[in-house]
């Protein structure tokens, strides 16, 4: 999967659950946070993604490895020195804490080792502003320093990936990053460096410059696969409800060809993939769907966008069965139009 997409943590949940063989999202959980299998942290693009605890030191490898650049005013950014020193204050203060820090407790610890400037409220966030030295979480200045640690009531808090996941040790960032593109084609290819560098959110020349230097097979103009990585089905059957972000949409290319005809409008938000749970019939969206809890209950609307024959029903009365058996929750099914808009 290269991992879940955890902005939404139940979806995420739901995604990784639905992968597997009676998967739930208790076990999902108890994954994260008892048996920390998996690390919830800053995967592609800055987002926050649900990641294999054991391929941690590779991903802090590979994010480390793509250019940082600020995006705010320079009334906002930080010095180069000034991002160094509260990379060393979050990795002093998560290392040496008891347990997790809330988002308090770290900015406290990280204007007490740098300075007032890193306190200043002059980063505009959700109609709120927010400490300087937030800035850089989750950008490659702070992978292998910053991770997740497991909620303290409805507080989110923040540890260390070496106490999180003793034995972390973070790969070469250009070796690391090389395996990690490899690892994304051997899942999503064939892509172009285009397409890639948008998975990750980095410069098209810089990901050019390093698909270069790997053992690729060119099968087009400019796409690519894993060198030897040819042999696939001669179809992909199978009729599947993907919830939000899940990382099948929003990791797939070319857009027109996963979202065609009607759902390149319908499931998509201005290009974006991920902000409508889609249907999915032999790897192309044909459809979205929505669902609501109530009580041990879960009420799911599909809209298709092209008729069902009786063997699409029956497969759909399984999935949406799937969804129910995940949630522990009992599911019923209405199929009809999807009134709820994309996520935000």
């Amino acid at each position: 999967m290269c991992g879940a997409h955890a902005q939404v943590m139940s979806a995420a949940s739901l995604s990784v659950a639905l992968r597997l063989d009676g998967g739930t999202l208790d076990a999902v959980r108890d994954a994260v946070w008892e048996d920390r299998t998996l690390v919830k942290t800053w995967g592609p693009r800055g987002t926050v993604h649900l990641l294999p605890a054991r391929d941690l030191g590779l991903w802090a490898g590979a994010l480390a490895a793509l250019p940082h650049s600020a995006v705010f005013g320079a009334d906002v950014r930080m010095t180069p020195a000034q991002n160094a020193q509260v990379v060393a204050a979050l990795d002093d203060a998560v290392r040496s804490a008891d347990g997790p820090l809330s988002v308090d407790e770290l900015s406290a610890e990280v204007v007490r080792r740098t300075g007032s400037w890193a306190g200043d409220l002059v980063m505009p966030a959700f109609q709120t502003m927010w400490p300087r030295w937030r800035q850089i979480v989750g950008s490659p200045l702070t992978q292998g320093v910053l991770c997740f640690g497991a909620p303290r009531g409805r507080k989110v808090t923040y540890t260390s990936p070496a106490v999180w996941a003793p034995g972390f040790t973070s790969w070469e960032p250009r070796a690391a990053l090389a395996e990690l593109i490899r690892r994304y084609l051997w899942s999503y290819g064939p892509a172009t460096p285009a397409e890639v560098a948008r998975w990750l959110a980095a410069p098209v020349p810089f990901v050019t410059t390093v698909m270069a230097g790997l053992d690729l097979d060119r099968i087009s103009a400019d796409a690519y696969l894993v060198a030897g990585d040819d042999a696939f089905p001669d179809s992909v059957g199978g009729l599947r409800l993907l919830p939000y972000f899940d990382a099948y949409a929003v990791g797939s290319h070319p857009r027109r060809v996963v979202f065609p005809g009607r759902a390149f409008e319908r499931a998509l938000a201005r290009g974006q993939a991920g902000n409508y749970p889609v249907l999915l019939i032999d790897g192309l969206v044909v459809g979205v769907w929505h669902q609501r809890r109530s009580g041990r209950r879960v009420h799911v609307t599909v809209e298709p966008l092209e008729p069902l024959s009786r063997a699409r029903l029956s497969a759909l009365d399984d999935e949406v069965a799937r969804l129910g058996l995940a949630q522990a929750a009992t599911p019923t099914l209405t199929i009809g139009a999807v009134t709820v808009g994309a996520h935000a």
